[in-house]
């Protein structure tokens, strides 16, 4: 019996050399909370904070400058009539589609 505990023990010792841990030694992953991302911004409703904080790769800057295109030539008609403010190119409407809205 000793000589399967220190067996057992030394493979453990090599396995935890080398990374390897048994499957109870290792600690859970922790738990992600789940953003939902079915709420839109409006792009021709949102101020240039709300604009900045739900669209990716958009900072204040850029909601500005889209906000102020909103204010001179009026409501956005398409969501893809964004890419005509300066600044806002056709991949970052893309990679924004799912958050925005007219």
């Amino acid at each position: 019996m000793k000589t399967s505990f220190k067996s057992a023990a030394f493979v453990l010792a090599l396995g935890m050399g080398v990374g390897i841990a048994p499957t109870w030694a290792q600690p859970e992953p922790p738990v992600q909370a789940t953003v939902s991302t079915t709420e839109k911004v409006s792009i021709n409703q949102a101020s240039a904070q709300e604009l900045a904080s739900a669209m990716s790769g958009i900072g204040l800057k850029k909601a500005q400058a889209i906000v102020e295109w909103r204010e001179q030539y009026g409501a956005f008609s398409s969501v893809d009539e964004l890419s005509d403010v300066p600044g806002i190119g056709h991949s970052l409407v893309e990679r924004n589609i799912d958050r925005i809205t007219l």
